[in-house]
């Protein structure tokens, strides 16, 4: 086994035993099963990863334009091939030795002195050392711990007796057959000694691409665990108790009045929304429902007809939203709704006075605060509810699973759980949600409200910013007014990107008779809202900012949003800020400012956002960029995340393993407390959460 010291450094990566060592599965393969001339990959590099072998003939510590390390190799033929670090240590020196015959792996490109590999994998070999018969796993790793002590540790895990009985087969075949017909499954043991150790006769590219029979069985093991925790979790919910409310409006109640006042009529898909939302309330148990609806697609009045429900039953009910500004726009919006009825609801965020703080919490904890508003402030200690009934999250990616459990409370003695609706401007793809949200019941609001049109998109290059300029002053003579969205707000010298502050400055000079503001997350708080309140008032007609933006506040007289830098942001981040034009009747356009040298994921993402405004179309492609583990937030981010699993690609494994977490919490509950125990051990009750 391997030793549980807290000197080890394997422990960095949670590898305390050796069951710890086998479920640690290669990240990624290399296949060092062939060795290419240096004559072959000078003549087309670049196009991948190859192994070449030689013996040094030159090592030098040059200064020009930095410090690195050069070193020169000739295979056989007398061919020549450069290597250089920018970081070495005098061990790699040492290692590169004049006369020293090495092995070495990585991309050829055309450098400053010939051809070369930049920090290439090495290898001190003998002239005639064999070459490996299969592929070599690469693990994931950490400062402090190498490749090689990663590999030591599992190979001297595999020599361990308990090893193989540690992952003895405790599925029945039976079952598991049934749910996947199709797919011939290793045994569990097999399927791990695979993954680790690959033989010649195992089909490589399956291998490295995680199809090979060995990672399905691993991909359905790993999904079961999760399904089943989360199958564990919706039962759990199931039977705790909640406040049940009537399923129609309470007659002559606030949200009654306010249905007949309504100025606008409800869409058909926020008729829907509500009927299921008011259909969770009546319900004995908690709900605990995500609202999906893209910006300005009319979530807050939702939010707010669930609160008056709520309030109309005597209870209280409370909005938490991840910034000020945002939570500071639903307190607005909402008490314009409510003032009139005689509901003054209570504002609490952490940057009230100390008195004013005082005064907000003794409100909510008698009662009288019938709606509270705020940010993460109404989770913090001191903070107590006398009777919570709802409790709506905006933004909930941006909060932990454990935040809003804070919510949870006893009422008249009794352990009550308050109902939970969560919102979300950005679309939770559909594998995501399989996975991920399994309690979670799913709400989509898919049309926007009347009068509402498509923002245009456009892709300018930068050097025609002032162009750009002259168009934003045409929109201002209409009236109008305009964000313009930095990315940074101090200098770079590695990415060399305008400023924000640098941009205001800019837009100053050019349009002195323009009102322009200036907003960034090194504001002080009651500084920022300032300014954003003075561009809701009119009083500001350009607004500079950097993503505090993103989710911020409704200005239905913004109708030109140009993004700077575009290639530098993500799917999710342009299309949330994309969402802050368009929210009045007049035509709104955003401009996509880039520069000219863009990779090929940039022009593809850019390319995208132009023609496309489906939110759903955008968050599938950023979670084939950036993985689950962003676009979830706290929640899932963590040793909690799938490791072995493409969500992408995986739409048929994802269903049939969630009917086999039914079937086997029905009839087999033994074996499903023994499957988590194996794959989550604690986490098991992170997922559960």
């Amino acid at each position: 086994m391997v030793s549980k010291s807290s000197s080890n450094p394997l422990e960095k990566l949670g590898l305390h035993s050796s069951l710890d060592c086998a479920l640690h599965l290669p990240i990624r393969y290399e296949d060092e099963t062939k060795l290419s001339t240096i004559a072959s990959v000078i003549n087309s590099f670049g196009i991948s990863t190859v192994q070449v072998q030689g013996y040094v003939v030159r090592q030098e510590v040059m200064f020009r334009p930095r410090r690195q390390l050069l070193v020169v190799i000739r295979d056989d033929h007398g061919d020549e091939l450069f290597l250089r670090w920018l970081n070495f240590y005098p061990s790699q020196q040492k290692q590169m030795a004049i006369g020293q015959h090495l092995r070495v792996r990585g991309d050829v490109r055309d450098g400053y002195y010939g051809p070369e590999m930049v920090h290439p994998t090495v290898k001190a070999v003998s002239p005639d050392a064999p070459l490996p018969s299969t592929l070599t796993p690469v693990y994931s790793a950490t400062a402090g711990v190498s490749q090689l002590s990663i590999r030591k540790a599992i190979d001297k895990a595999f020599k361990d007796a308990n090893l193989e009985a540690l992952f003895a087969e405790i599925l029945p075949q039976d079952i598991l057959k049934k749910c996947f017909p199709s797919l011939t499954l290793p045994s569990l043991w097999s399927a791990i000694h695979t993954l680790h150790h690959p033989s010649k006769s195992d089909d490589m590219e399956s291998i490295q691409n995680r199809t090979h029979p060995a990672w399905r069985r691993i991909q359905i093991e790993e999904l079961l665990a999760q399904q089943i925790s989360l199958q564990q979790a919706r039962a759990k919910r199931l039977s705790r108790q909640a406040i049940q409310m009537n399923l129609k409006p309470k007659k002559d109640g606030i949200l009654e009045k306010f249905l007949d006042q309504l100025p606008f009529q409800l869409t058909g898909a926020q008729e829907r929304v509500w009927q299921e939302v008011l259909q969770d309330l009546a319900r004995s148990y908690p709900m605990n429902r995500l609202l999906q609806g893209d910006v300005g697609s009319g979530k807050t009045i939702i939010a707010a007809l669930s609160a008056m429900h709520c309030i109309d039953h005597g209870y209280q009910a409370a909005i938490m939203a991840p910034t000020e500004i945002l939570a500071e726009q639903h307190y607005r919006k909402l008490a314009a709704w409510l003032l009139p009825m005689g509901i003054q609801p209570v504002w609490l965020t952490g940057s009230l006075k100390a008195k004013e703080k005082r005064d907000a919490q003794a409100l909510i904890a008698s009662g009288q605060g019938q709606l509270v508003i705020g940010t993460h402030a109404l989770i913090q200690e001191g903070v107590q509810f006398s009777r919570l009934g709802l409790a709506i999250v905006d933004e909930q990616h941006r909060f932990g699973v454990k935040q809003r459990l804070q919510l949870q409370q006893k009422i008249d003695d009794v352990e009550i759980d308050c109902h939970q609706l969560m919102m979300s401007a950005t679309p939770i793809p559909r594998t995501l949600a399989m996975t991920f949200y399994a309690d979670l019941e799913v709400s989509v609001i898919d049309e926007l409200p009347p009068g509402r049109t498509p923002v245009i998109t456009k892709l300018v290059k930068n050097e025609r910013r002032e162009e750009v300029v002259l168009g934003l002053s045409e929109e201002l003579k209409k009236g109008r007014q305009v964000y313009w969205v930095c990315p940074l707000i101090e200098e770079s010298e590695v990415l060399q990107l305008q400023t924000a502050v640098d941009t205001y400055q800019a837009l100053q000079t050019a349009m002195p008779d323009v009102r322009v503001g200036l907003v960034h997350g090194k504001l002080k708080a009651d500084e920022k809202n300032a300014v954003m309140q003075a561009f809701v008032a009119g009083e500001i007609q350009v607004l500079v900012a950097t993503t505090v933006i993103e989710v911020g506040v409704d200005v239905p007289n913004a109708s030109l949003m140009v993004i700077e830098h575009a290639e530098r942001f993500g799917y999710s981040q342009i299309h949330q800020l994309r969402g802050r034009v368009g929210r009045g009747s007049a035509q709104s356009i955003c401009i996509l400012l880039y520069s000219p040298q863009l990779s090929l994921a940039a022009k593809e993402r850019l390319q995208t956002l132009k023609e496309t405004q489906d939110g759903f179309v955008i968050a599938e492609k950023d979670l084939a960029l950036r993985g689950p583990g962003e676009l979830l937030g706290s929640k899932q981010s963590g040793d909690a995340m799938l490791r072995f699993v493409d969500l992408q690609n995986e739409h048929d494994l994802i269903e049939k393993t969630k009917d086999l977490s039914v079937q086997l919490l029905s009839f087999y509950p033994e074996v499903t407390q023994k499957h988590l125990e194996r794959w989550l051990g604690h986490r098991a009750d992170f997922l559960k959460a």
